[in-house]
């Protein structure tokens, strides 16, 4: 059963959340070791891509156990759950939902099993942006959700949809119907499987053991088990991974077009996507940001943690000193406690506080990674200029978010995203800062230094490279509004008449 209902939240501000991280998923398979243990450290490198549930399935050779529960890594796991968790191969997730709700039902991996008795294990991060086509292929095969409303769990039924199909087979008759943003990690007894939608929208890279293989969302997960990376999994890409080696197939053409949002924001900084460490680009998006939005300050700050390669970058360019402003209480996390009203009206002093020694009489420039709504930035500054702060001029390390994401980020919806609603200076005084600017779309691009037909900007610029449907068929809670118009549909059928909606 679930730990409880109490959900993590990482942001500044928990009743005004900013973008949140999609998933991590994590395979290993590796005889001799203990893969429980290289998954759980594993999952706790990603921990940063999903903080509402986590889990591992677990297999010896002859059957699949699975733990999972809502909670971090480190609440969900420990040397007890971890014990009986034996065999070669594993696959881990870590959670934020963006198909689906928060649920126990919908924590990952999934697990399901063909009439012929083979079990698949699966984790996925991405989206996508078929799903009620799916289901409707699945509900006519009469598969029976048993409470979960992820896209995972249409994907894990496609899977195991015809018992007479190897998995290599399965999976290369199910990937190709998949639209959207997928990072699978899934296995059966025997094998470990990892697949890569043909855009790679999300990174997923291959490592190497001296006793086996892993496969992870990021590179730091690799380094946190002592893997040494070989590549990524290209997009497009069905891998498998047993006892005779790695085979690799394609189930689609490679059209790349890696997320924007993983170098601002999403990845860890330590990461490295496209042969690119993140924290070099985020770096050298803050000389960009310098050069393109000069201004008179005595000292370069960040919003701590997402915003200091950033701060660094500009300072570095700009000639104006860094330093810390703001102190970031790293332990303030997933509480049960619900604050007084008084408590709550002083908002993220509950994660940051300000160095007042550092911030009396100065003229700051604050570096942030982003402005969804607005509200952390209004706070900041508000707790800058009452801690003596002269000026306050903010600087983002992201073009204007004006498009919602479809593809494993939940964002604002556009109605919500404040630069829908007001151009620039708009922004600057609804925040109240003394001069607002945002990096450039071209110069973040630069920042990367990928090729920007190589890139996903559909959240700066509106171009989705991945056909989306009809807006009612898209949402983070579509599967349950199918589930419910489905039930009300079998309601009002004449009893015994065999309709299904």
């Amino acid at each position: 059963m679930p730990k409880g209902d109490g959900r993590l939240s990482h942001e500044l501000d928990p009743a005004t959340p900013g973008p949140q991280d999609e998933c991590g998923v994590f395979g290993v398979w590796a005889p001799g070791e203990e893969v429980s243990k290289l998954t759980y450290f594993g999952l706790y490198a990603l921990q940063h891509r999903g903080q509402e549930a986590a889990g591992m399935a677990v297999s010896d050779g002859s059957g699949i156990t699975v733990y999972k529960d809502l909670g971090l890594v480190s609440q969900v796991f420990d040397e007890q759950t971890l014990a009986p968790l034996t065999g070669h191969l594993a696959v881990g997730h870590c959670r934020y939902s963006t198909t689906g709700a928060p649920t126990w039902e919908n924590a990952q991996p999934t697990l399901m099993s063909t009439s012929a008795g083979v079990t698949i294990a699966l984790a996925h991060n991405g989206n996508l942006v078929n799903t009620a086509d799916l289901s409707r292929e699945l509900a006519a095969l009469g598969h029976d959700p048993g409470g979960s409303t992820s896209d995972s769990f249409l994907a894990s039924a496609l899977l195991t949809a015809d018992p007479d199909e190897s998995v290599w087979s399965a999976a290369m008759r199910t990937l190709p119907k998949l639209r959207g943003a997928f990072c699978l990690v899934f296995a059966d007894e025997q094998t470990l499987y990892a697949a890569r939608d043909a855009n790679g929208v999300h990174p997923l890279v291959l490592g190497r053991l001296d006793r086996g293989w892993v496969v992870a969302s990021e590179t730091v997960a690799l380094d946190i088990v002592g893997a040494t990376f070989v590549r990524e999994v290209e997009p497009g890409e069905l891998i498998a991974i047993d006892e005779h080696g790695l085979r690799s197939g394609r189930f689609a053409n490679p059209e790349p077009k890696g997320c924007l949002f993983e170098y601002v924001y999403l990845a860890r900084p330590d990461s490295t996507i496209a042969g690119r460490n993140v924290y070099a680009a985020r770096v050298e998006i803050g000389r960009q940001l310098a050069q393109e939005h000069p201004v008179e300050a005595d000292l370069v700050i960040p919003v701590p943690e997402s915003g200091t390669p950033a701060a660094i970058g500009y300072a570095e360019a700009s000639g104006i000193p860094y330093g810390q402003g703001l102190i970031k209480n790293t332990y303030v996390g997933r509480t049960f406690i619900q604050p007084s009203q008084a408590i709550r009206e002083r908002g993220i002093r509950l994660k940051l506080n300000p160095l007042r020694e550092n911030i009396r009489g100065k003229r700051l420039v604050v570096v942030d990674d982003t402005i969804v709504r607005g509200n952390t930035q209004r706070q900041v500054v508000r707790l800058l200029r009452e801690a003596g702060a002269l000026e306050v001029h903010v600087r983002i390390s992201a073009p204007p978010v004006t498009w919602p994401c479809f593809y494993g980020i939940d964002f604002a919806t556009k109605a919500e995203l404040i630069a829908n609603g007001l151009d620039d200076e708009g922004i600057r005084r609804s925040i109240g800062a003394d001069s607002l600017g945002y990096v450039s779309l071209d110069r973040l691009v630069t920042a990367t230094e990928q090729p920007r037909n190589r890139l996903c900007r559909a959240c700066f610029d509106g171009e989705y490279p991945i056909e989306l449907p009809a807006a009612n068929l898209l949402g983070k809670h579509l599967l349950e509004g199918l589930d419910k118009r489905g039930q009300a549909a079998s309601a009002g059928s004449p009893a015994g008449s065999g309709k299904s909606a």
